[in-house]
């Protein structure tokens, strides 16, 4: 697997160099947008009681439906 690997690697070099100094700046940036894209994303994990000591509070009506002025906007101010 390391020599396919290595012939792979090589062929792109190879390919790299015969194009201009733009092209390869091309192909840097879609190199880099691959890796970015394929890269794993880490989670911060939940770190329990962390603000325990901030108080909250649930309205009564808060799972009641919303009136069609929220959907409609009526209630927006203009600046």
């Amino acid at each position: 697997m390391k020599a396919n690997a290595m012939s792979i690697e090589q062929a792109l070099i190879a390919e790299v160099r015969a194009l201009t100094p733009q092209q390869q700046q091309e192909v840097l940036n879609f190199a880099a947008f691959l890796r970015h894209q394929h890269s794993p994303v880490v989670a911060n994990p939940p770190v329990p009681g962390l603000h325990k000591h901030i108080p909250y509070w649930m309205a009564e009506d808060f799972d009641a439906p919303l009136p069609d002025s929220f959907w409609l906007g009526e209630n927006e101010t203009t600046a």
